[in-house]
């Protein structure tokens, strides 16, 4: 067995996760190969288990590998999932599956496919210091509560490009291209693509299309609003925004590992089906 600690993270609102999460524990136990179950939820919890773990299995969805990318990401530890979840755009193995696929995982088997990250950076002039995060998905600066539009200025490096008035504007990940961005509109990137796409949110008096941005870009946001704005990082990760914010978002040399089971060939045909709406 190449994996010395194993974690296993669940979503707590998920019965059948944390039923499952429990069964694979269990079946560590017996092999004597040491593991810890926690929430996705829990982050205290998650960043004080986290260290000395090789392995990383979820039960959920996409929302539960955002939630555990968090704490792996600066360790590089791989995460491997099982989907619970509705479509599981990241997710590699059936729920069905997962008992009977688990020898293989444990012996080795797989390839490890690497996702670009962004890092962010918060910064203002009324804030007393900068804020960092990092984002598997993507990154949004939209309206509040209040359903008045916001306007973000673009810049790419120190080149001003646009200037959004709307809900607001996203920047995301080839991973996170299938998510938000496509909801709004915006293209679908090969999830090998280390691009990123900049997409309006329903913008006012203009025409919705989305860019392109190698990766070699940093992207500047200047966000001004006389009402609420959010920031929301990946869906779970949500600060408020005001006038004079500045959001600097650039690829991370850090990459989200994921372990494969499937051929290449086959996880990203299986692409297609999941943007159709179907799960398998």
């Amino acid at each position: 067995m190449i994996y010395k600690r194993i974690g296993i993270i669940y979503h707590p609102l998920n019965q059948a996760a944390h039923d499952l999460g429990i069964e694979i524990s269990s079946y560590l136990d017996n092999l004597g190969c040491e593991n810890w179950l926690v929430s996705a939820w829990d982050s205290e919890a998650l960043k004080k288990q986290i260290e000395g773990s090789n392995l990383v299995i979820t039960t959920g969805g996409d929302g539960t590998i955002l939630r555990a990318a968090q704490v792996v990401l600066p360790l590089e530890i791989p995460i491997v999932s099982v989907n619970l979840g509705k479509l599981g755009f990241m997710t590699e193995i059936p729920v069905n599956e997962a008992m009977s696929q688990l020898p293989r995982i444990l012996e080795g088997e797989g390839w490890i496919d690497a996702r670009t990250v962004l890092d962010i950076e918060l910064t203002g002039c009324n804030r007393e210091s900068s804020s960092n995060f990092l984002a598997v998905n993507d990154v949004v600066a939209a309206r509040g509560s209040i359903a008045r539009i916001i306007s973000v200025e673009c810049h790419l490096d120190s080149s001003h490009f646009a200037t959004y008035k709307g809900d607001g504007v996203l920047v995301s990940t080839a991973t996170g291209s299938t998510g938000y961005n496509f909801a709004a509109g915006g293209p679908v990137l090969h999830p090998d693509s280390p691009d990123m796409l900049v997409t309006p949110i329903l913008p006012h008096l203009g025409r919705s299309y989305s860019l392109v941005v190698p990766d070699s870009k940093k992207i500047i946001l200047k966000v001004s609003t006389f009402h609420e704005a959010t920031l929301c990082i990946d869906g779970h990760i949500n600060l408020d925004l005001r006038t004079g914010d500045i959001i600097r978002v650039s690829i991370s040399h850090r990459k989200l590992r994921f372990l494969r089971l499937r051929p290449p060939e086959s996880f990203y045909a299986n692409l297609d089906n999941k943007l159709k709406g179907n799960p398998n």
